[in-house]
C-alpha cells in the first residue's frame, strides 16, 4: 500500500488495541437485536456511526445480516456525512487503504476512478483526515467479511439524485454492498427524540426520501441518495433496530437518535 489513511478516532468512539476492540465488537452483537432465521442477505444497510457504547449494538443489529455473504461480497461502498469540513458535492481519498486496529483495509482504485468521472465527486483527503461516520464502520465489516475493499465517500452539498447516480454507477451485483452511515435526531428530550426517530423510520421504510429533512439525520444527504437509487432497483427498507442513547449508554435529557435498517 502506497498511502495509508490512519485512524482517526481509535481509543475514542472504540478502543485502540486490537483485543479491546474484538472485545467492544462481541459486546455490541451480544447486544444486537435477534436475526430471523433464513433471513436474506440485503444489498444495502442504513447504520448509525456514534461511539460503540451508544450505538454498537444497534450498528450490530444490521451487520450480522450479511454474516453469511462474507465470502461474497467483496467491495463496500461506504458513504456517510462530511462532518468536518465542506464538501460541495461527494469526496473520495487518495489513500491505497484505511487502517483500523484490526489491519488494513484496501480503497478500491477503480470504483474511486469511476466515481471521479461522475458529477459532483471530487479528490478531497481533507474530508476523510478526522471523520469518524466512515471510519467507524470497517471494524464490523472486518469482523463480519472476508477479503473486500472499500470505496469510502463523504457527503456534503450533494443532491439525492447525484448521490444515487454514483450508488447507481457502482451497485453492479451481490458482490457489493452499499453502507450509509448516519445518526438520526440529536439533543432532545428522550421522548422527544423516540417520536421524531419513529418517524423518520416510518418514512425510510416508506421510501419516501423527499420527506426526510436535514434535522432528522445527519446522513441526510446519503440517506436520501440511496433512497433514491434503492427505489431504481425496485429494492425496499426494512426498519431492524431503533434506540437511543439514552436507551444505551446515557441520560436522557439529551439523547442521539440511532436507527438500523436493511435494503433488499
Amino acid at each position: 500500500m502506497d498511502t495509508v489513511r490512519r485512524p482517526a478516532v481509535a481509543g475514542t468512539f472504540y478502543p485502540a488495541d486490537a483485543p479491546g476492540l474484538r472485545t467492544a465488537i462481541d459486546d455490541a452483537f451480544a447486544g444486537a437485536e435477534p436475526m430471523p432465521d433464513q433471513a436474506p442477505v440485503p444489498r444495502a444497510l442504513i447504520v448509525p456511526h456514534a461511539g460503540y457504547v451508544y450505538s454498537g449494538a444497534i450498528a450490530a443489529s444490521a451487520y450480522q445480516w450479511i454474516a453469511r455473504a462474507r465470502s461474497t461480497i467483496r467491495r463496500v461502498v461506504l458513504l456517510g456525512p462530511s462532518h468536518r469540513v465542506y464538501v460541495r458535492g461527494m469526496a473520495v481519498p487518495s489513500a491505497d487503504a484505511f487502517e483500523t486496529p484490526l489491519g488494513l483495509v484496501g480503497v478500491d482504485t477503480a470504483a474511486r476512478t469511476a466515481a471521479l468521472t461522475m458529477p459532483g465527486v471530487v479528490l478531497d483527503d481533507r474530508a476523510h483526515d478526522d471523520e469518524h461516520a466512515l471510519e467507524v464502520q470497517l471494524p464490523f465489516l472486518q469482523t463480519v467479511l472476508d477479503d473486500f475493499t472499500i470505496l469510502p465517500l463523504t457527503v456534503g452539498g450533494a443532491s439525492a439524485d447525484e448521490v444515487a447516480d454514483v450508488i447507481d454507477t457502482l451497485w453492479d451485483g451481490p458482490d457489493t454492498l452499499v453502507v450509509v452511515s448516519t445518526d438520526l435526531s440529536h439533543y432532545h428530550r428522550y421522548d422527544v427524540a423516540a417520536g421524531l426517530d419513529a418517524g423518520t423510520a416510518s418514512v425510510i421504510v416508506a421510501m419516501q426520501p423527499d420527506a426526510i429533512e436535514d434535522t432528522d439525520a445527519c446522513g441526510a444527504r446519503p440517506l436520501r441518495g440511496l433512497l433514491v437509487a434503492a427505489a431504481r432497483h425496485r429494492l425496499g427498507a426494512v426498519l431492524i433496530d431503533l434506540r437511543n442513547s439514552g436507551d444505551t449508554a446515557g441520560d436522557r435529557k439529551r439523547v442521539v437518535g440511532y436507527g438500523a435498517f436493511v435494503v433488499g
